[in-house]
């Protein structure tokens, strides 16, 4: 991966009457390569003004503004950095710093992460990327590869950008997302989670997955229709539902009173059918390694979710819960609704009990109930939604893969 290290310092004061010159260092990256540049040039009593140092897989670009104590040091200066470089099979070079004001550095301005997930990621694709940062009013401090060149079913990158705010990126890359195919995340660069070991405290998200259509591939109502012979019925209310004719609870009461009547061991059947989302396992056991909390909020049911928190060793789960008496359904649901307003609601709590910042919530799902939970969190994620979703989304991710999911976070996978 990359690393973008700034490390600005001033001189230490009085008056100054060298020269100032540029160090620019390229080549394969070596454990004391930084150090060991800084002992020779302090033999020559230089001052560093700024530092900057990029690191690209195996490879490092590393540029210092220094100022020097004596005008008649830099021809020796620039001698002694060449024969250290050669020495080392790197390549440098030391060019004149007039006209660079030796001044404290410019201060930090606020970034953004711009997150880009796709299939496969051209030269022309990238091009168009950065025409629309620049084209937002951003300027392009960085570039990071989030997963391996050729291995990985994706690929994701992302773009540290400043001199502009995450709406206004978010607005310009977002039609170019919809066009490509491409997945996109925009957030305000607060932590960096790019380390493989457990977050801090200050950096743990809480992850929220919708489940049915998301975490698995199936819908789950429909596999208890099925078994009840019930199949086109169930599927005329959803089609209903999805024409805007009933809302949520009433479809899902009118789906739910059709499995009146089937046998409740049929549960174990449903759970064995079940097809998790390619990626899944590895998503919720990458984020739990780092120390991030993962559960689930669902429209479905408690019967299943609670047989994929034991699965997955997921930290929590929401669900309706199908009414069993004398060991059959009865065609009722037991207590609350978990609808679009029950999803918020329940993302928020789950936070406030693990102590974790709104702002680093993160919600996943695909359709139109989830859409409330998706804006709510500090991170919403359209996952392969339909258009109306993922235009309400603040972002989205548009492959089959749900581990995808990590770059979106800034998590390596590689």
């Amino acid at each position: 991966m990359s690393d973008l290290i700034t490390e600005p310092m001033s001189p230490n004061g009085g008056t100054q009457t060298g020269s100032t010159l540029l160090v620019s260092v390229f080549g394969r990256d070596q454990p004391d390569m930084t150090a060991s540049l800084f002992s020779r040039l302090a033999a020559f009593g230089t001052t560093v003004m700024n530092l900057e140092k990029v690191r690209t897989r195996e490879h490092v670009a590393l540029t210092a503004r220094v100022l020097t104590v004596r005008t008649d040091a830099e021809g020796l200066l620039r001698t002694a950095v060449r024969d250290w470089a050669t020495a080392r099979e790197l390549y440098a070079e030391v060019s004149s710093g007039h006209g660079i004001p030796p001044g404290p550095p410019t201060p930090r301005t606020p970034r953004c992460r711009a997150t880009v997930v796709a299939q496969r990621l051209s030269a022309s694709t990238t091009a168009a990327i950065c025409r629309q940062i620049t084209g937002a009013g951003g300027r392009l401090d960085g570039i990071t590869p989030l997963t391996g060149p050729a291995t990985a079913p994706v690929s994701a990158v992302e773009f540290v950008v400043s001199g502009t705010d995450t709406g206004t990126l978010r607005a310009a890359l977002a039609p170019f997302a919809g066009q490509e195919g491409a997945g996109l995340a925009v957030e305000r660069v607060e932590h960096t989670t790019h380390a493989a070991g457990p977050c801090s405290p200050d950096d743990r998200r809480l992850v929220v997955l919708d489940v049915d259509s998301t975490l698995i591939q199936d819908e789950v109502v429909d596999l208890f229709a099925r078994h009840a012979g019930c199949g086109p019925q169930v599927a005329e209310v959803t089609e209903a539902a999805m024409r805007g004719e009933l809302d949520f609870a009433r479809s899902l009461r009118a789906r739910v009173a059709l499995l009146a009547g089937l046998d409740a061991s049929v549960v174990d059947q449903v759970c064995s059918e079940i097809r998790l989302t390619p990626g899944a396992r590895t998503l919720v056991r990458s984020l739990r390694r780092l120390g991030h909390r993962v559960g689930v909020v669902s429209g479905g049911f408690t019967q299943v979710t609670d047989h994929l928190a034991e699965l997955l060793d997921l930290d929590f789960a929401a669900a309706n819960t199908l009414e069993v008496a004398d060991g059959r359904f009865t065609g009722r649901l037991v207590g609350d609704i978990v609808d679009r307003a029950a999803k918020a609601r329940l993302l928020r709590r789950y936070a406030h009990e693990a102590c974790v910042p709104l702002s680093r919530t993160v919600a996943i799902g695909d359709g139109a109930n989830d859409l409330d939970m998706l804006t709510a969190a500090g991170l919403g994620v359209a996952f392969n939604a339909k258009p109306t979703v993922r235009s309400a989304a603040p972002a989205t991710l548009n492959v089959p893969h749900l581990d995808a999911v990590l770059p979106l976070l800034g998590i390596t996978q590689r």
